[in-house]
């Protein structure tokens, strides 16, 4: 269920908040923040619970995306002539599109708070949508329950609970291209825009593109680096790269970084620690769940496993 409003937009003559004012502005810092992670086009805030919110927020140059990830309560919003009243708890999402003035008044469940430029949403509408831009204007939504945004608001707060590691501009790169052509898609006022189907990648390509990744596998690797190597829009290419492999473009680098670190554990006496860092791993414990899930143990069973078989060959 979702509750949209009218997309007539009321702002004040004051210029329009950018990112990083809206922080500065806020009563309340973030619990977290992806601002000093360079992510590009999108930010990400996170929020614990307020009771008690009495705010007026001046109009954002960017969309703002809330999804209330625990607790609840009731909170009310102006925006764009209207009042809404209602119940937030967890899973429920809101948008505010930039050029809104707003006021919130009430209890504020702990958010998340995705922030994207609105030349994102342009850029990703002539490069994907079947019929152009000619009409792109994001809808005020003050309540919703969204699948997509609750994936991937959770997505990007497990980025935010790992330090910087080089598969995770790959990672917030996939994230941000999926959230715009989801606000395409769902929440455009005028008309959802029709995604144009892409073409398919021949062998060719996948030669170039696996063959990119694995000379590159210690490096962050962007959706946008891949994208170049067919001549696509980064848009077009997580759609692409699926179809044509049948994974997404994140499990398919992590597969090779996984093979990767396999290798490193047979042929090296590297700690793996240190296997960890050279395949593009946050840390090793990062490491190690991720080697759980694609090799069905843990790195140190698996290296004590073969050191074993290994030993067995030579004996006999």
């Amino acid at each position: 269920m979702m509750d949209f409003e009218s997309r007539e937009k009321v702002t004040s003559a004051r210029p329009l908040i950018s990112v990083a004012e809206a922080l500065v502005r806020q009563p309340r810092e973030p619990i977290v923040t992806s601002r000093e992670r360079a992510w590009g086009s999108v930010a990400v805030d996170v929020h614990r619970s307020c009771a008690g919110v009495a705010e007026r927020v001046p109009a954002l140059d960017h969309h703002m995306i809330g999804y209330c990830r625990s607790g609840g309560g009731r909170l009310i919003q102006g925006r764009a002539g209207k009042v809404h009243s209602s119940m937030l708890s967890a899973g429920s999402s809101l948008l505010m599109p930039a050029g809104y003035d707003a006021t919130w008044e009430g209890d504020a469940p702990a958010s998340v708070r995705i922030r994207v430029a609105p030349s994102l949403v342009t850029l990703a509408g002539e490069q994907i949508g079947r019929r152009g831009t000619a009409q792109i204007e994001i809808r005020n939504v003050f309540q919703a329950r969204d699948a997509m945004i609750e994936r991937i608001a959770m997505t990007f707060l497990a980025e935010l609970d790992r330090k910087p590691h080089p598969a995770q501009r790959l990672i917030v790169e996939g994230l941000s291209c999926a959230i715009v052509a989801h606000l395409l898609r769902h929440y455009n006022a005028f008309e959802d825009v029709e995604l144009a189907a892409p073409p398919s990648l021949g062998p060719s390509d996948v030669a170039k593109i696996t063959q990119y990744i694995e000379d590159n596998i210690e490096e962050s690797i962007g959706l946008s680096d891949l994208a170049g190597l067919v001549n696509v829009s980064r848009f077009h290419f997580a759609r692409l790269f699926k179809q044509s492999m049948g994974v997404t473009t994140r499990a398919f680098v992590e597969q090779r970084r996984i093979s990767r670190a396999q290798s490193l554990i047979l042929e090296s006496d590297l700690p793996l620690a240190e296997v960890a860092l050279i395949t593009g791993f946050s840390d090793q414990s990062h490491f190690t769940r991720r080697f759980h899930r694609h090799a069905g143990c843990t790195p140190a069973v698996f290296a004590r496993e073969q050191g074993r078989r290994r030993s067995t060959r030579r004996a006999g």
